[in-house]
């Protein structure tokens, strides 16, 4: 990652002209920020959402500064399924009307003095000028081409991956509630949708990759992929399962110039999980800071949510020639977690 002479953390220098980058969950949270990053380095991204409205904003907000275009939806992408939620509810508290809902299903709210996903910062923290930055070289932009997809066809989800030089698995879904309340329908559409589906969109992309030599494998996972929260059983079991089938991935595709490799981050900024902090705030009496820092954030030695264009730029590192050697691992991106 390009660091500036104030040490302040830059975007990484990425060249993806003529790179087709597959991201699911794009409509919003971490898959949107994760498309606009790929499409701002030149890729063509195929965004894939079950949410046609999310990915049509998606596409509108890239539209100014690219090409974004839409592809028919596929043969079953509009039949029915739960809806699908982003973030973990609290760590050990029972959401007990929870239902199931996509991953990054809304856009993130902005950061503290926000600047476009790729820019360079031209001040230090304090505001005063950064007069070493040094700019990042220039890319040629790319476009992204929307795909409307629900992730539990399986076949549909095989045959979209066909031809993508990166991959990047986002999508999936939550529900907060003991193991002997937990619907068994609900545990095997969560472990359809982020293990399964995964593992469909590998397969279908691996000859491609295979064939030229390179491929990146990017699986966004969790400190649930590395650590367990009471409540959370299929959720927990899919993202442990998401990290191993990302390490065989490595292995295999290790001779082939294919890399396979999770980030995992904590709680991420999205307006659902402020909405939770408010609900938590207003049910237990207290300031919604110190349910964030208390309750979500109990376990973190860093205490603030992490935002959807930190992991985008984390998956976009691993794209880079850099990261070449990196594969098999897991990028924690919570705030010091998973070091318990």
């Amino acid at each position: 990652m390009t660091m500036f002479g104030t040490g302040t953390p830059g975007p990484v220098h990425l060249d993806l002209t003529g790179r087709t980058a597959l991201v699911t969950g794009a409509a919003s949270g971490i898959g949107r920020a994760c498309a606009l990053r790929l499409a701002a380095a030149g890729a063509r991204v195929l965004a894939v959402d079950r949410d046609p409205a999310g990915l049509a904003e998606l596409a509108a907000g890239f539209a100014g500064d690219g090409e974004a275009t839409g592809a028919a939806p596929d043969r079953e992408a509009t039949r029915a399924a739960p809806d699908r939620e982003a973030a973990d509810s609290a760590p050990g508290r029972e959401a007990a009307d929870s239902v199931p809902a996509q991953d990054g299903r809304e856009a993130a709210a902005p950061a503290p003095n926000p600047r476009p996903i790729g820019s360079v910062p031209t001040t230090t923290s304090s505001g005063a000028p950064a007069p070493s930055a040094r700019p990042v070289p220039p890319t040629p932009r790319g476009r992204i081409e929307t795909h409307v997809l629900d992730l539990t066809d399986l076949d549909a989800a095989e045959r979209v991956a066909a031809g993508a030089d990166i991959l990047v698995n986002n999508a999936g879904i939550q529900l907060v509630r003991p193991i002997e309340r937990f619907p068994p329908e609900v545990f095997h559409d969560v472990l359809t949708v982020m293990l399964e589906a995964p593992f469909r969109l590998v397969r279908g992309a691996l000859p491609h990759m295979y064939a030229q030599g390179f491929g990146r494998v990017v699986n966004i996972s969790s400190v649930h992929g590395l650590r367990a929260s009471p409540y959370k059983s299929a959720y927990v079991a899919a993202k442990h399962g998401l990290e191993g089938l990302s390490k065989v991935t490595a292995l295999e595709g290790a001779a082939h110039g294919v890399t396979s490799n999770c980030v995992s981050p904590g709680y991420v900024r999205t307006p659902l999980v402020e909405r939770q902090i408010a609900d938590q705030a207003a049910a237990h009496g207290i300031p919604a800071a110190q349910v964030e820092a208390e309750v979500l954030l109990a376990d973190s030695a860093i205490k603030r949510l992490v935002e959807p264009a930190e992991v985008a730029e984390a998956v976009a590192y691993l794209c880079t020639p850099e990261a070449s050697f990196i594969t098999g691992a897991s990028l924690p991106l919570d705030g010091g977690w998973s070091a318990h």
